[in-house]
């Protein structure tokens, strides 16, 4: 049998029928809408039900940060959060800056940088805070010469081409061993390189220092015997490590801070006392030698501890120094940004 078009049966379809048809489709339509509706609220409530008490760590990361690199491919923060309901989603970032950014615009919670990017990101309205810091790594930053450099002191580096990264931790490191030294910043003739083309300038004695801080600093001493002129020791400089983040989210949720000091401490602990399996782990996330992530990481404390007010006090000063090299536009106080300076 040949089917009937649809237009040709609504017209042999009496009026009457035709009418009927229409109010029952009306209704139909009806009771359809409503179960969906009904069905939407369901599923809507149900999803509610799950996800409450919910929520996320979000983590700004560099590649440079070995601790939380371990701790990300462990999964080990994940496992100490997951009782109080809390996923964690690392975010990586290139450095510090864009790192400060993206806490800046809320896209992460929390991170972790060195001393500089914070200052700069305060002084530039960035709303953080400091909630937390690893103990100082004075040697984890260093003013590196060629292993036949005739350069045997800070001293001598005057009238010197010297590559840093400008208003990095490192410019802070340089600026005071001149200071130890009898000389100030205008008696060198600084090079401000990023640290790729630091190390390709200082390989090629472009240059005739480098400042520059781990991994990097590792991986010229290994690659080309490069020589310490000075670090941070003794006492020139503590170069902390910070963990900041959004103060609603630090002041708001205790518990996962807790849990992120507690794990970050247990991880530090395991680190330093397997340095060669962290490496191990490391270097290939790092996409560095073993040897070089073993000898960054020998440089380095980690045991995370709530700000003082020595050590914000310590901040303070490096943003004053930074101030007074107009480095940054206008004077900052960094107390402003600190969630409780405790003694």
């Amino acid at each position: 049998m040949t089917p009937v078009a649809p237009e040709d049966s609504v017209f042999e379809v009496p009026p009457r029928s035709f009418w009927q048809a229409l109010r029952d489709l009306a209704v139909s339509a009806i009771v359809v809408t409503a179960i969906a509706l009904i069905v939407s609220f369901i599923a809507a409530a149900s999803a509610h039900a799950q996800t409450k008490g919910k929520g996320e760590l979000r983590i700004g990361y560099q590649k440079s940060a070995s601790l939380f690199v371990l701790q990300k491919a462990q999964g080990t923060l994940e496992k100490k959060l997951a009782p109080l309901g809390f996923g964690v989603k690392w975010v990586e970032f290139p450095a510090g800056p864009q790192l400060l950014e993206g806490l800046n615009v809320g896209a992460v919670d929390v991170g972790y940088v060195g001393e500089a990017p914070p200052i700069f990101a305060q002084a530039a309205g960035a709303k953080f805070v400091y909630f937390g810091y690893d103990p100082a790594a004075p040697r984890a930053e260093a003013i590196l010469v060629t292993k036949d450099s005739p350069i045997a002191s800070v001293a001598d580096l005057k009238g010197k081409k010297v590559a840093l990264n400008k208003g990095s931790n490192v410019h802070y490191l340089l600026v005071k061993q001149l200071e130890k030294n009898g000389l100030k910043l205008s008696d060198i003739q600084p090079v401000y390189l990023a640290p790729a083309d630091g190390r390709a300038a200082f390989e090629s004695k472009n240059v005739d220092a480098w400042v520059i801080w781990d991994p990097f600093q590792a991986a010229a001493e290994k690659a080309t015997g490069a020589r310490v002129l000075a670090d941070g020791t003794p006492g020139v400089v503590n170069n902390y490590q910070y963990y900041l983040g959004e103060r609603g989210f630090v002041k708001n949720n205790p518990k996962v801070i807790d849990a992120l000091f507690a794990d970050s401490v247990e991880q530090g602990i395991w680190l330093k006392k397997n340095l060669r399996q962290a490496a191990e782990l490391i270097a290939p996330l790092q996409g560095l030698p073993v040897d070089v992530v073993e000898l960054a990481l020998r440089r380095y404390e980690f045991n995370v501890k709530p700000i003082t007010a020595a050590v914000a006090a310590d901040q303070q000063q490096i943003a004053d120094t930074f101030h007074a090299l107009k480095l940054i536009p206008k004077p900052i106080k960094v107390s402003d940004a600190v969630v409780t300076a405790q003694p």
